[in-house]
């Protein structure tokens, strides 16, 4: 797909665009244009940001507990029989670690408080996390007070670990890009095969609290030799 549209765009590199950034003018040839343009289009069709995302469920991920998170049901049934609801509609956790962006894919819990264990793909040495939600251009209501701000995660030794070691505190800014990934600080933070996503608080919405997408990503760990 990506070289069918750049062979679209002649190549003529002494050509000169004019660009604008901040207000500054410059200008760059066009095969500059067209390398900065491949380069993005290569980014976008390797999940957007070309890291592997070792919580992705097609890659081996999986949900393995929301803790005392509830998911939220919206109050029309999709199917009744005789007014008593017997199905309403709602996603999975599931949906936090598959790549499906569209408004609604995504796990809502009752408030603004909620917690996710995912056990990764592999075990690794984590760099940093990637958290998505759909901007707000395509939003039903134009505002996604829904998508988490303050959370925080966890590395566990196992699934049944309660305490966990802190490998940072982050915030989502719901003015910023749709993607937004979060480098850890802390050096040596070790490596891990379960991760506990903790959101803390929404951006406003009392009712529930929408997860689009979560990436984890590291480098994988592997044990040295005796």
């Amino acid at each position: 797909m990506t070289e069918k549209i750049m062979k679209e765009i002649p190549q003529t590199e002494a050509t000169e665009v004019y660009v604008s950034e901040s207000g500054v003018q410059g200008k760059v040839t066009e095969m500059a244009v067209r390398q900065i343009v491949t380069e993005a289009l290569e980014k976008f069709s390797a999940d957007k940001i070309a890291m592997p995302d070792f919580a992705l469920e097609s890659a081996g991920g999986s949900i393995i507990s929301t803790k005392c998170s509830e998911t939220f049901h919206k109050n029309t049934a999709r199917l009744s029989i005789l007014g008593i609801p017997l199905w309403y509609v709602s996603n999975s956790p599931r949906s936090v670690i598959q790549p499906e962006m569209q408004p609604g894919s995504c796990w809502a819990f009752q408030g603004r408080r909620g917690h996710l264990v995912i056990e990764l793909s592999a075990n690794i040495t984590p760099t940093a996390f990637t958290l998505e939600h759909i901007p707000k251009s395509i939003a039903p209501e134009g505002k996604i007070d829904s998508a988490p701000k303050e959370f925080t995660v966890l590395g566990l030794s196992n699934e049944f670990d309660t305490v966990g070691s802190n490998l940072g505190n982050f915030t989502y800014n719901e003015s910023g890009p749709p993607l937004q990934t979060f480098s850890i600080k802390k050096p040596n933070v070790g490596n891990y095969k379960f991760v506990q996503l903790s959101v803390l608080e929404n951006h406003g919405n009392p009712l529930y609290t929408c997860i689009y997408r979560f990436r984890v990503h590291g480098i994988p760990y592997k044990p040295k030799k005796k």
